[in-house]
């Protein structure tokens, strides 16, 4: 029952049209522009089998916006003069909104309800009275449901919904639902036309002032929106006035996008596939912004490098407000600039603020003609997952983001809702989202430090240049919002693990390698700094035992070792390895060694917490029945050079155990040193950097350093349970 001229629209508006088992229905909406929330809406409708035809396509939009006073009257030309070409009588017609609409059901249960209703046009329902609340009283009343007409969604017969139109001559920017309201307050037209409103949500169900009776209900691998005022299944819902936030959040969900059956439906559609590119790979503009300090800024451009994309398509903006990291920064560059395609470096020195460097990161990549996205990437970001801006140009979305956590919290780089005054709200689905019991990709209000976005989007919808400006939103709230606002999506993604945040709060900056001092606050410190078959260990016995009741295991990575080195010799107080020494209690050194101790450098409770984690569990595996809290008195870094002292005289130490890690290697950086046990007349004169010599200290292992005779020898001494 298709007419020639439908049929005709369908391809002249290039969608998909996919004929629906009740061939009287037809779908009616207007969309100037395709936007994120239309392809949504065509998503939903298609999954449905609706037919739908779309009016004003390339038209300007003049019917005003959500936000502002009314409009909405282009949307009535344009539907009074598509009803014109229709003359089948028995046609149904549903006009509704496309950008904030989604689809929960399919035609059969729509036209079943909307024959129940027993008239010739239903309206959806609204519980606010909008836009003159002086025609309040005029409104019939009705027993229960809701009683205000919403202009948003109303279905009715081909001829009475044109003798509804047949005296509309307004402008586009007048108000369509004021039209419609007086029309129904009018008792003789609604009779005549036979007009009623869908009071407990049946076919429609309109968000605002609504919130609280809507919720997501999953049966049968189907998800659907269910009020639950006057316990109804609506078949159309419909975000109106300020309720994006919760169509977007509805539309995570609706129809069947992610359900407890089939997880996320949508993970696999629309890809763009990069796998066979070589030289064509797009070509992508890395911002990385550095605006506070932060730890452990090598890693992150080693993590950067590991990146598995073509560097020659990839540009640099790196924009760098704190001149503790310019050598790290310099020394990334010196090594690997020339193989990026390009890269722009904005330094301390030229006294740009944060968010205009993000407007010149931003033109960095609109100015360019190639560039095709936008990779904005804050320093404090982990990039774990080597094929992340991979993965993300794959997905093909406007905005996307992935998701991010901070280990042991629920914190991550995303909000599920916002509060009344724009800040942080937590979403129902928030906690099984970052958790992983709900894995997709999730249309959310708000994304931070990391995020990819289509080039030609910031050419269009976002090319302002005030998209962090904002008289009350900090710079990061105030774009969200105003990417929002244009009616761009952003989507976060946990369909992979793609790394964390740092925690910078505790980070100082007044040693020389700073990092060394995170072992509290970030999970990076035992990635840096500790050997990467520790954990066979305790595993797997990884243990040797040189001499009777010594270990020997490996703890400390080879930047452990030089960090350590560095930073005493940047410290530089070396003791003069004489008897009388008031570091100590007592005052009086019985086996003066040339060190710095832990607490000189302002190390010891860092120190403790290390041997506590790494130490005290070896301890206990090797010595059954012993326990300890890893208390110690003194720990500290020794330095044996032939010139200085290059030995040290047989002794015990003033400990249960001690822990003796080489900080450098034998062969290379000195030759000779080591240790022997008198009593058992064992040595090990080949120690190995980072590996860790565990014995007893007092009453059995009689030892000595043996001596160094070129170069520099240094090791870490630990006397713990003294």
């Amino acid at each position: 029952t298709h007419t020639h001229q439908e049929l005709h629209c369908c391809v002249l508006f290039t969608l998909s049209c996919v004929f629906s088992v009740s061939g009287d229905l037809l779908v009616l909406t207007v969309a100037t522009q395709e936007t994120d929330g239309f392809r949504r809406f065509l998503r939903s409708a298609k999954h449905f089998n609706y037919t739908i035809k779309v009016l004003g396509r390339g038209e300007t939009w003049k019917g005003g916006d959500y936000m502002s006073p009314p409009g909405g009257g282009q949307k009535v030309r344009l539907l009074k003069s598509a009803l014109e070409d229709i003359q089948d009588e028995n046609r149904v017609i549903l006009f509704v909104d496309s950008y904030d609409v989604i689809f929960s059901s399919g035609p059969r249960e729509l036209l079943k309800k909307f024959q129940q209703a027993k008239h010739r046009v239903v309206f959806s329902a609204e519980t606010l009275i909008w836009p003159d609340r002086h025609l309040e009283d005029k409104h019939p009343h009705v027993r229960e449901g809701k009683r205000f007409l919403g202009a948003g969604g109303f279905i009715g017969y081909a001829p009475n919904l044109k003798k509804m139109l047949l005296d509309w001559s307004g402008a586009d920017s007048e108000s369509d639902q004021l039209h419609f309201t007086k029309i129904y307050i009018n008792p003789e037209k609604r009779k005549s036309i036979n007009i009623t409103l869908d009071n407990k949500c049946r076919l429609f169900q309109n968000l605002h002032g609504a919130l609280d009776e809507v919720v997501l209900k999953f049966e049968d691998g189907r998800v659907r929106a269910r009020n639950v005022l006057y316990d109804t299944l609506p078949v159309i819902i419909h975000g109106n006035g300020p309720t994006k936030l919760q169509i977007n959040y509805l539309g995570n969900y609706i129809p069947n996008l992610w359900t407890f059956e089939t997880g996320c439906t949508i993970c696999n559609e629309n890809l763009r596939s990069l796998s066979g590119l070589q030289s064509e790979y797009p070509v992508v503009v890395i911002g990385i912004f550095i605006q506070q300090p932060t730890p452990f800024v090598t890693v992150f451009f080693e993590r950067l490098l590991n990146l598995k994309y073509p560097k020659n398509r990839l540009q640099l903006f790196i924009y760098n407000q704190e001149s503790h990291h310019e050598p790290h920064v310099r020394t990334f560059l010196e090594y690997h600039e020339s193989e990026y395609q390009g890269v722009k470096l904005i330094g301390p020195e030229e006294g740009i603020d944060p968010v205009t460097s993000r407007n010149i990161g931003f033109d960095m990549c609109r100015d360019n003609i190639d560039c095709e996205y936008f990779f904005s990437v804050d320093v404090d970001v982990v990039l774990k997952n080597e094929d992340t801006l991979r993965i993300l140009i794959e997905l093909n979305k406007p905005f996307i983001a992935p998701m991010m956590t901070k280990p042991g919290l629920l914190w991550t780089n995303f909000w599920g809702a916002l509060s009344a005054d724009g800040y942080y709200a937590r979403s129902e689905d928030y906690v099984d989202i970052v958790q992983g019991h709900r894995v997709g990709l999730w249309n959310v209000p708000y994304v931070s430090h990391i995020f990819l976005m289509k080039a030609d989007v910031l050419r269009t919808d976002l090319k302002d240049p005030d998209l962090f400006e904002s008289a009350t939103l900090d710079p990061d709230m105030a774009f969200c919002s105003k990417v929002r606002n244009k009616g761009v999506f952003m989507f976060v993604t946990n369909v992979h693990t793609y790394g964390r945040v740092l925690s910078t709060e505790n980070y100082q900056t007044n040693h020389l390698h700073n990092d060394l001092w995170q072992v509290f606050e970030n999970p990076e410190w035992e990635e840096r700094y500790i050997h990467e078959n520790y954990s066979k260990v305790l595993k797997d016995g990884f243990i040797e035992t040189p001499c009777p009741d010594v270990y020997w295991f490996p703890v400390f990575t080879d930047v452990a070792c030089k960090h350590l080195i560095e930073e005493m010799e940047h410290f530089g107080q070396w003791s003069g390895g004489g008897n009388t020494d008031n570091r100590i209690q007592g005052g009086y050194e019985n086996v003066p060694t040339i060190d710095i101790h832990m607490n000189q450098v302002g190390y010891e409770k860092e120190w403790h917490k290390f041997l506590l984690d790494y130490v005290a569990p070896v301890t206990e595996k090797m010595y059954p029945g012993y326990y300890t809290r890893a208390q110690f008195d003194l720990a500290f870094v020794v330095r044996y050079k032939p010139d200085e002292q290059p030995a040290l005289r047989p002794h015990h130490d003033a400990s249960t155990f001690t822990i003796n890690i080489a900080l450098n290697q034998v062969g290379i950086d000195y030759q000779g040193g080591g240790c022997r046990f008198l009593r058992y007349n064992c040595s090990i004169d080949a120690p190995r950097r980072g590996w860790a010599l565990m014995h007893p200290g007092r009453l059995t292992h009689y030892h000595e350093g043996l001596p160094t005779v070129e170069g520099v020898r240094y090791i870490v001494v630990s006397f713990v349970d003294p």
